[in-house]
């Protein structure tokens, strides 16, 4: 026999229960809280490519290599200081001086006052016109008697050993001995011994030492080719035979060097005569005018490198890897296919 509840009661029974469920909901929760976003990934820039290493390749051509110092004056005004030089005859003279700390109208003044008795020795039959001491000396009281080693940039002479014929990279050492090694025109000179060898002038290998100016690790090469090119007219004098007829042999094997350069220079000096020291102005200003046209193609050439060697040095996305087919499973190192559970004799565990 069920007992009648009074219909107050179930009402605050009723009630009481709302109140408590309420409480229950609001009362003991805690607050929402809003997420804050999470911080974005650091991200560490890739390092910026070490500068570029501007090389120098200075050629032969006797008196001719006053160019190179124009060359040399309009770079630097350019804000462009090679980082290493490489000189073959004419150019190995200009470039130890260059190396050994001289700017290039520290040059020009010690050029305009040389006196050509100070770096030419005549002596006759001894296998050239020209002894080649007072060259040696003069190059050695420029840097300081200091060798090739200890100069402000890396330096390089090219000569050629008299008895093989072989290309010479003098890169240590004495410095003037090296450059009167190098400029020791076939003839004129007489060859530079040093130790156990005779040299002679290393623009009969290399006339524009542009492979020298990659051994001392040059990224980008600027070549100043100054040298002779056969005009059809024959030489008088003995100097303008010699040099013509090293010209002459260099010109081919020259023109395979100077293609390995990212830059070549060619001042207009081809009417200066190789003992026309009367003329070192006239050359000074033909280098600085043929530099000065080349410019464009300098700043091209660098910027071309740049971004060559910032590509290199760039991240590299991650590879793809290979999207699995619905019936494989990661099992650590690779993907392996899932095996049916169904069939008799296979397991359900694919890694397993």
């Amino acid at each position: 026999m069920r007992v009648p509840i009074p219909l107050p009661r179930l009402r605050n029974a009723a009630v009481v229960a709302c109140m408590l469920l309420l409480a229950a909901c609001g009362g003991g929760a805690d607050p929402v809280r809003e997420t804050p976003p999470a911080a974005p990934l650091a991200t560490t820039p890739p390092p910026p490519p070490p500068p570029l290493r501007i090389g120098l390749a200075l050629g032969g051509g006797a008196a001719k290599g006053f160019a190179h110092i124009g060359v040399i004056k309009i770079l630097e005004a350019n804000g462009i200081h090679a980082d290493l030089v490489a000189g073959t005859s004419a150019g190995s003279v200009v470039g130890a001086l260059y190396a050994g700390g001289l700017d290039a109208f520290a040059m020009q003044e010690r050029a305009v006052a040389l006196d050509e008795g100070s770096i030419r020795d005549m002596r006759l039959f001894s296998g050239g016109l020209i002894q080649g001491q007072k060259l040696q000396d003069y190059v050695n009281a420029q840097v300081d008697r200091r060798p090739i080693e200890r100069l402000g940039r890396p330096f390089a002479a090219v000569a050629t050993r008299l008895d093989t014929g072989d290309r010479v990279v003098f890169v240590r050492g004495n410095t003037g001995q090296a450059v009167r090694a190098s400029s020791s025109v076939p003839g004129v000179f007489e060859p530079a011994r040093i130790g156990e060898h005779a040299y002679v002038d290393g623009g009969v290998v290399s006339p524009v030492p542009v492979d020298a100016a990659r051994q001392l690790g040059a990224d980008l090469v600027i070549a100043v080719d100054i040298s002779t090119r056969a005009s059809g007219s024959t030489p008088q004098h003995l100097l303008g035979i010699v040099n013509q007829s090293i010209a002459i042999m260099g010109q081919r094997l020259g023109a395979e060097e100077r293609a390995r350069a990212e830059v070549v220079i060619r001042p207009q000096v081809d009417e200066i005569g190789p003992a026309s020291f009367e003329q070192r102005a006239h050359a000074i200003l033909q280098g600085e005018r043929a530099a000065l046209a080349a410019m464009p193609r300098i700043r091209a050439a660098i910027a071309q490198r740049q971004r060559e060697r910032a590509a290199a040095l760039a991240p590299r996305p991650a590879p793809a890897q290979p999207t699995p087919a619905a019936d494989e499973v990661d099992c650590g190192n690779t993907w392996v296919r899932r095996l049916n559970p169904f069939r008799r004799g296979e397991p359900a565990d694919a890694c397993g």
